[in-house]
């Protein structure tokens, strides 16, 4: 991108909060954490907006322990930006009331897209916006509760191609007050499978010309989020899976958006120095260096995705137990390897979803007035 085209983006505004470049950090369970969305801060200089992982309503108006320690912000973050997950709107509005009471977030982002089948069997996640009704009373609730904080909102396309949702929804939360709205461009039957559609994000720019819309799905280098956003006219991205392994993707972004110079091809010592200061983040923030880097594990594969490691190497780094152990096993790499071709592109999982489970009936009337139980919410958030 030139500088030239740079300048004809404009910052993202999120109620108050004026977000440059467009660019978010997605919610994900178990990823985005205080010590990710540090590294994913400090590659990208400050810029960015970067979004807690999810947090659940009833869990957080029980201050379960967990609960209470993931809704840590840094002191640097600015704005705190909370996603919260809830089905039943009483509990989401006491939720939202207390956060502004206890000035926990200055932005309150809503999660309507979770695919996952022990949610979205009981009604809640991506099946949710299916009842329109019960949508709006949750987007009444947050919002009638927030004050002057903002409100957004992410969600699917829909339940699958015969089911979808999302310009309804839309309508709804512009009707409801909701500050800005994302769209991944997938159905929750297609999981993270196939690719993300992105005319759907441009009918929804169309549909709700009021409010920012921001575009998610397929963002695998910051290229393809220019390349959204001249395609579909968003006013700013979403960026999850694409990061994982590698949160220098978001001064990527910054230059990508500002034309400033070309994406960071980091060789495998400097990608094995971000793996350390990783894992040693982990370690401080859950006050156990055992489980921080435990906790790390589930990263290896990404951040050594291309490079010649070795499945057994793989193995060892993703058991390591200490930040020693994690040095020596990083020590023993070919560390004088350039950065591959094959780290680009799709991350993380891929396969598409099968049949979306979900409570008996719900296909049914969509402006019923739908309850969903409190088993559609975890007792605790984030993974």
């Amino acid at each position: 991108m030139t500088a030239d085209a740079a300048a004809n983006t404009t910052p993202l505004q999120i109620g108050p909060h004026s977000v440059w470049p467009p660019v978010v950090l997605a919610p994900m369970a178990g990823i985005t954490n205080a010590p990710f969305r540090t590294l994913c801060r400090e590659f990208s200089g400050g810029k960015g907006l970067f979004v807690s992982e999810m947090i659940t309503t009833r869990a957080l108006v029980a201050r379960n322990d967990k609960t209470m320690h993931l809704i840590h912000f840094d002191g640097t973050e600015k704005p705190r930006s909370m996603q919260l997950y809830g089905v039943d709107p009483a509990t989401v509005g006491a939720a939202v009331r207390m956060i502004v009471d206890e000035d926990l977030a200055d932005h309150i982002d809503l999660n309507f897209g979770c695919p996952v089948p022990k949610v979205t069997r009981k009604g809640g996640g991506s099946a949710l916006p299916y009842k329109r009704n019960l949508l709006r009373s949750i987007l009444r609730e947050a919002v009638g509760n927030a004050g002057a904080l903002p409100v957004t909102i992410k969600m699917r396309k829909g339940i699958d191609d015969d089911h979808l949702t999302y310009l309804d929804a839309g309508r709804i939360a512009v009707g409801e007050g909701v500050t800005a709205v994302a769209l991944h461009g997938r159905t929750a039957a297609q999981h993270y499978g196939g690719t993300a559609d992105w005319e759907a994000i441009a009918r929804l720019k169309e549909a709700v010309p009021e409010i920012p819309v921001l575009g998610n799905g397929d963002i695998w280098r910051a290229d393809d989020a220019v390349r959204m956003m001249r395609e579909t006219g968003c006013d700013g991205v979403v960026v999850g899976r694409g990061c994982l392994g590698r949160p220098w993707l978001f001064g990527d972004l910054v230059a990508a958006f500002e034309g400033t110079h070309a994406p960071a091809t980091p060789g495998l010592r400097e990608v094995a120095g971000v793996m350390r200061r990783h894992a040693e983040l982990l370690g401080e923030w859950l006050e156990d260096e055992e489980r921080g880097v435990i906790d790390f594990r589930k990263h290896v594969a990404w951040y050594t995705k291309g490079f010649s490691v070795g499945s057994e190497m793989r193995r060892k780094l993703a058991m390591s137990s200490s930040l020693a152990e994690l040095d020596a096993h990083l020590a023993d790499l070919d560390l004088d390897q350039p950065w591959p071709a094959g780290a680009e592109g799709p991350r993380g999982r891929t396969a598409a979803g099968k049949r979306v489970v979900l409570p008996d009936g719900w296909l049914g009337d969509p402006y019923d007035c739908a309850v969903v139980g409190a088993d559609a919410e975890l007792d605790t958030s984030g993974g």
